[in-house]
């Protein structure tokens, strides 16, 4: 820990603080130790079910299902219209679409001159 240099425009973090590191209250390292061990003994307990051969039932944790509802089952009532999203979709959705129409029309605008004016040269023959 000594060797440890803070970064110039971040402050050092709370784990590497000596104080609060080193100094701390048996009580405190002890609800630490209650809560290390309820963890452990939750974590054994799922990856017993998770990995049981003879399992025939889904495993429900309450706590995934809650992280995966809150984390993007329904965006959609939280979404706001703002410049950035409307830039955004307008950039990644309706811009592509013109390029590919200007792209696509200008090559085909291009062929049907070539043929009009008789150089254009088929890249396959269809009959020899």
């Amino acid at each position: 820990m000594a060797n440890y240099k803070e970064a110039p425009l971040a402050s050092r973090p709370k784990t590497l603080d000596p104080a609060e590191y080193f100094n701390l209250s048996p009580d405190y390292r002890r609800a630490e130790e209650d809560r290390a061990a309820l963890r452990a003994r939750l974590k054994r307990q799922y990856l017993l079910q998770l990995n049981n051969p003879h399992r025939q039932e889904l495993i429900e944790d309450p706590a995934l299902t809650r992280w995966t509802h809150a984390r993007g089952s329904n965006i959609y009532p939280n979404f706001r219209p703002t410049a950035k999203t409307s830039l955004m979709g307008s950039l990644f959705g309706v811009l592509p679409l013109f390029v590919l129409y200007f792209v696509f029309k200008t090559d085909r605008d291009k062929r049907e001159a070539k043929m009009k004016a008789g150089t254009f040269e088929r890249p396959y023959k269809l009959s020899s």
